[in-house]
């Protein structure tokens, strides 16, 4: 593991903007929190179908061509795939989710309700670093396709983990942090 993220972020060195989790909205307001979270869900969805595979070609029930094959046909697959962009589909949506993220919805959010800041400013910094851990796996998955061998495996597995932790870790954070600014001030 890449010694400058370890799995857990530190719950404490995160800004909160304390708002009680039972703050209620109306329907129509909720609907932007919602429409996030559904976003989130399929993103740890398909994080553990690429965890399935590993396991899969693991035990020798496919083979790292045929998980290849599984990927590219994982909803969040983009036209541009090759050999050497194994995860590139998944990769590729986690980076524009986040691309939309800090260009539009944050600026919005930061205007809407400047008190948001600190919090907008922490998720920036950890897309940053979750976008590392995308180009970590990236390139164990590319060697796993060169090398097929065990060690290659593990690297994957250990790759999937780092990313797993931070990008749950995350979603979560997001998803209860954003869920008033969303409710009062929508995405745009």
């Amino acid at each position: 593991m890449n010694d400058e993220h370890p799995l857990a972020w530190d719950e404490s060195t995160r800004p909160s903007l304390a708002e009680a989790a039972d703050t209620a909205y109306p329907p129509d307001q909720e609907a932007f929190h919602g429409h996030l979270v559904q976003i989130h869900d399929h993103l740890r969805a398909e994080l553990t179908r690429l965890h399935d595979l590993v396991e899969e070609v693991r035990r020798g029930v496919l083979t790292a061509g045929d998980a290849r094959a599984a990927v590219h046909a994982m909803s969040l697959r983009q036209n541009n795939w090759t050999l050497g962009a194994y995860c590139q589909s998944y990769c590729g949506f986690v980076n524009g989710h986040h691309t939309l993220e800090d260009t539009s919805v944050f600026p919005h959010l930061r205007r809407a309700e400047p008190a948001a800041a600190p919090v907008l400013d922490r998720l920036a910094q950890e897309h940053v670093v979750i976008h590392e851990l995308l180009d970590d796996v990236d390139r164990v998955l590319v060697a796993l396709v060169r090398e097929a061998d065990e060690g290659a495996l593990d690297e994957v597995e250990r790759a999937l983990r780092a990313l797993g932790e931070k990008l749950l870790s995350h979603l979560a954070y997001e998803e209860r942090e954003l869920r008033g600014p969303l409710a009062r001030h929508g995405f745009y």
